[in-house]
């Protein structure tokens, strides 16, 4: 199997999954992977959980189509920003799952220290401030954190994040998504206890 032909099957079956967690419902969000010089993304108007192989396709790193009969998605230039800013990152996921978009919409950011892994994992997730979808304001709010969070919310919108891996990437999109609905659910019933300093500075320690 060729290396461009193993991304597509990986990001199919992302895609999926995606799909049956309801991260992506309808034609909502995209997924992306670095290869060789290129950026291979999911097309305008495809639903992540029913991906083919055609409905994936090539851009350059100024968002002009190069291989495929399909037009990108249209925030293809957010997806391109990540990549310029983070060479760590190979695979980028942008979804607008329930409890994340919940907390995107009411323009809260997920920065309260409540549980270890989110600690560990996220530090917090920053709020981008509200852009017209598909738009360069968008992209230039929302770029303005990818140097230093792998995760970010994305006002009345939906969330992003990247990672060396796909598996990397969705997992993190499982475990923000959780944090999310654990931290509404803490505020159903009156609030979370927080971690102080020296218990987050521990968990941090952990990284070492």
């Amino acid at each position: 199997m060729s290396e461009l032909k193993k991304i597509k099957s990986e990001i199919i079956e992302y895609g999926k999954l995606a799909g049956i967690k309801n991260f992506t419902p309808g034609y909502s969000g995209n997924f992306s992977a670095r290869f060789e010089d290129k950026i291979l993304i999911t097309s305008s108007g495809s639903s992540n959980g029913y991906l083919s192989e055609d409905e994936l396709v090539l851009i350059d790193y100024n968002g002009n189509l190069v291989e495929g009969n399909k037009k990108p998605s249209s925030e293809k230039m957010l997806h391109v920003e990540f990549y310029k800013q983070r060479p760590d990152v190979n695979y980028i996921i942008h979804v607008h799952s329930p409890y994340l978009s919940s907390f995107a919409c009411c323009h809260i950011p997920l920065d309260e220290p409540i549980m270890a892994e989110n600690v560990f994992y996220f530090g917090e997730i920053p709020l981008a401030e509200y852009g017209l979808p598909s738009s360069m304001d968008l992209v230039e709010k929302t770029a303005k954190y990818f140097k230093d969070y792998d995760a970010v919310l994305m006002a009345n919108h939906g969330f992003i994040v990247g990672d060396k891996t796909i598996k990397d990437a969705f997992l993190k999109l499982e475990l923000a998504e959780s944090y999310a609905q654990v931290v509404f659910n803490t505020k159903m019933m009156g609030g979370a206890v927080l971690f102080t300093q020296k218990e987050v500075e521990e968990i941090n320690s952990l990284k070492k």
